[in-house]
């Protein structure tokens, strides 16, 4: 079945899923009325919290939509909270905390929200489509998804991963290169041992997989979509320039980074979350991985430096967050999310 046809869409263009607080219900809703994919990267949501915008998703646009959900959401068990560890980490980002004004944090009972609730959640609002990254649900979860009628949709940075989510049943697959932005979502093996760019990766998983593939990672305008589709994909899934757009949930200062000469030079970090993640660098990172503790396993250390996040975006320091961007950030330029849009479907020639 054609991408067009399974998500009930005109264009096979999927806009990122961004996390962390960086979708918008209206980026997701332009992008779907234009015939793309809109979504919305819930991750960091209650379960309430997901009802809520799935329902104001609804209310935004009459065409399909997806939501995106973390499935491994820990790399380290809760006990860690318990250890000495915490402690280390809290003390070695003490100047960060001074310098801001902020007070760090107590050790909490709990850091992350159960993929579990989330997609209890997720499950009860029936989006038309559900995509996760980090892993495959257990089976009764995609049949449940099945029943319901809800599109599920598996993210690969390795042919083995895709190979295991099409044994799982899910509907589509993103094959993601090291180029995407953001999180490293590897989950058979370590991010750093799974990095495969864009080219190499697509045409493999297209010849291994039954379902449509949708290739993410370096696709920011018509040329990068027509490329993918002679790799054998059936569709692009475009992170980076459309969180240049006036519609994403972004800061002004991360968007007037981003299509500028600087925006050429990116990192794989794990400094801000504790899982490999592609951004722009800074000082927060370059001195947290010269340190002699380094950066807290995931969830931790982001949560952590999400207590320095309100500060950090009032005074408006990019030296000292996260500012997440694909290696096509050059060819980023800050526009309406529609104009984006028209740009990716459009002759690679006129683009």
């Amino acid at each position: 079945m054609s991408v067009t046809r399974l998500f009930g869409i005109e264009h096979a263009v999927v806009q990122g899923p961004f996390g962390g607080g960086l979708s918008s219900v209206e980026l997701a809703g332009v992008v779907s009325d234009a015939g793309g994919l809109g979504s919305f990267g819930a991750h960091h949501l209650e379960p309430a919290a997901i009802t809520e915008v799935i329902g104001q998703l609804r209310a935004r646009t009459s065409r399909p939509f997806n939501v995106n959900l973390w499935v491994d959401n820990h790399d380290a068990d809760d006990a860690w909270l318990a250890s000495d560890a915490f402690d280390a980490h809290v003390a070695a980002l003490t100047p960060w905390f001074d310098e801001l004004g902020v007070t760090p944090p107590q050790r909490p009972d709990h850091v992350v929200i159960p993929f579990i609730d989330q997609a209890a959640a997720v499950l009860d609002a029936a989006p038309p489509v559900f995509s996760f990254v980090f892993g495959v649900p257990d089976d009764g979860l995609l049949v449940a998804c099945r029943e319901r009628g809800i599109v599920t949709v598996g993210t690969a940075t390795t042919v083995d991963e895709a190979v295991a989510l099409d044994d799982a049943g899910v509907d589509a697959i993103v094959a993601t290169g090291f180029e995407a932005g953001g999180h490293r979502v590897s989950w058979l093996r370590s991010a750093e041992s799974s990095l495969t760019g864009t080219m190499a990766l697509v045409p493999q998983v297209a010849d291994a997989v039954s379902v449509p593939v949708i290739a993410a990672g370096g696709i920011a305008d018509a040329r990068g979509v027509a490329a993918a589709h002679a790799l054998g994909a059936d569709a692009v899934q475009v992170g980076t320039a459309f969180l240049a757009t006036r519609e994403s949930n972004t800061t002004d200062a991360h968007r007037a980074l981003l299509g500028t000469p600087e925006s050429a030079h990116t990192v794989l970090t794990r400094a801000f979350t504790g899982r490999l993640a592609r951004g722009f660098p800074n000082r927060l990172q370059a001195e947290l991985e010269a340190s002699a503790t380094g950066p807290a396993p995931y969830p931790f250390q982001h949560w952590l430096l999400g207590h320095l996040r309100e500060e950090i975006v009032r005074q408006e320091r990019t030296d000292l967050i996260a500012l997440w961007a694909g290696q096509a950030a050059p060819l980023a330029r800050l526009r309406s999310a529609a104009d984006v849009f028209a740009a990716l479907v459009a002759s690679p020639h006129r683009a």
